[in-house]
């Protein structure tokens, strides 16, 4: 059984995380931020990845951006370089033109 994440935050990292959940212009910044200040009010981190955010979390991620965002700060909400799928194909990757020479 995992064991229970305690979120004890600052009253600065508290200001600072309900400026972010409530004025950042990027969304995901907003959800986990949220999502941070939620866990420190006291539900689990599968409740409130369950039924305290827009869409379903898993408690590991939410797990992830609370470590995160202590170790870091607001730095660390950011998503990481090298995140997500590659693209198939890139025009800068060489090649540039058709196959086989004339």
């Amino acid at each position: 059984m995992p064991v229970a994440l305690v979120v004890q935050l600052q009253p600065d990292q508290t200001a600072e995380l309900e400026h972010l959940r409530d004025q950042d212009p990027t969304p995901y910044i907003r959800e986990r931020a949220g999502a941070i200040l939620k866990v420190a009010a006291g539900p689990s981190l599968r409740a409130v990845g369950r039924a305290g955010l827009l869409r379903p979390r898993r408690r590991e991620t939410i797990a992830d951006w609370v470590r995160r965002y202590l170790a870091e700060g607001a730095a660390g909400l950011q998503i990481r370089p090298g995140r997500g799928r590659k693209p198939a194909f890139s025009p800068s990757a060489g090649g540039g033109g058709r196959h086989g020479a004339a």
